[in-house]
């Protein structure tokens, strides 16, 4: 996680989290780091070699009420081992009271303080997918996404190809729309790539000649869907004997990093006569076979090699056969 200022999440996911602010707004420029959250109940205990002050610190009653169990001297001390650090954010669950002295400690070092209404439990987990996903990259590329038999597949290749038009006729097959022309993609997990469409265009989409139409509006809510896992990139390249090499074969899979994420990919040479959308399915049916073990060129090519040892074998014994 390359670094989300605490403003961010308080304006991205402030209402989402119920957050209120309760220490000054100069707060929010911390930077935070990991999307991992921490309870600093040990730390008040007096254990530190371990404490974790690069994430956001949750108190909820388990801290608050162990706090009330101090006084004087130990009171003050527990509060001072957990507010040497250069704590990020401190988050108070369940609107409890803050611990007296809490907030003039934290004020001291420029640390933001919230209260949220919410469980601390369930305002963890809330907390934590939203940090993943002001983490998550992000990038946007030209091309039509489409959703063929449950295989995420973008079309991509130069403006006036037939991306669209491909897309169009995938949809009259059954198939459904993701985002044309503005993709939107999102890094979800280590290797999990999310597409969606563009918030303004929508299932919309562009056809040269005819103009604008609405795709979930003209083929109804199953022809679109509003993200889809990438899996497969088909790129649509116009056909040149001198500039085009294309694989006949398959038996080695070419990838494409997107987002550090390699991704399958498949080239379509494009000339007259081509059926795209056909293609489109063929690829789609063949990384399937393939995710379920099934490899039909390395399968193809170990039969052929078994034929060429045994023909091989075959003119061997003729040739020693002299009777």
């Amino acid at each position: 996680m390359p670094g989300t200022r605490v403003r961010r999440i308080f304006e991205d996911f402030g209402d989402r989290l119920q957050l209120a602010l309760i220490s000054p707004e100069s707060s929010l420029d911390r930077v935070i780091t990991t999307v991992d959250v921490h309870r600093p109940g040990l730390a008040m205990a007096g254990y530190t070699d371990y404490f974790l002050d690069e994430r956001v610190q949750i108190l909820g009653e388990t801290e608050i009420s162990y706090l009330r169990t101090l006084q004087g001297d130990e009171y003050a001390a527990a509060l001072d081992r957990v507010c040497q650090f250069p704590l990020v954010c401190v988050i108070i669950t369940k609107s409890l009271t803050p611990p007296e002295g809490l907030l003039e400690r934290l004020e001291r070092h420029g640390t933001a303080v919230f209260r949220t209404p919410m469980d601390t439990t369930p305002f963890i987990h809330e907390l934590t997918e939203c940090l993943r996903r002001a983490a998550a990259l992000t990038t946007t590329v030209h091309g039509t996404m489409v959703d063929v038999y449950g295989v995420g597949l973008l079309l991509a290749g130069p403006s006036g190809i037939g991306k669209s038009e491909c897309a169009l006729d995938l949809v009259e097959r059954g198939h459904r729309l993701v985002a044309d022309d503005s993709v939107t993609i999102t890094k979800k997990e280590e290797d999990i790539l999310i597409a969606t469409g563009n918030e303004l265009l929508r299932h919309h989409m562009e056809l040269r000649g005819i103009g604008i139409i609405d795709i979930c509006t003209m083929f109804g809510i199953r022809a679109v869907r509003a993200m889809k896992r990438l899996e497969v990139v088909v790129n649509l390249e116009e056909w040149s004997e001198d500039q085009l090499h294309v694989d006949r074969i398959g038996i080695d899979d070419h990838t494409r990093e997107i987002l550090g994420v390699e991704i399958n990919t498949a080239v379509i040479p494009i000339y007259p006569g081509k059926n795209l959308s056909v293609l489109s399915e063929v690829i789609a049916l063949n990384y399937l076979q393939k995710a379920y073990g099934y490899h039909p060129a390395r399968e193809f090519n170990d039969r052929l090699k078994k034929w060429m040892k045994k023909q091989a074998e075959l003119r061997n014994m003729h040739h020693h056969d002299r009777e």
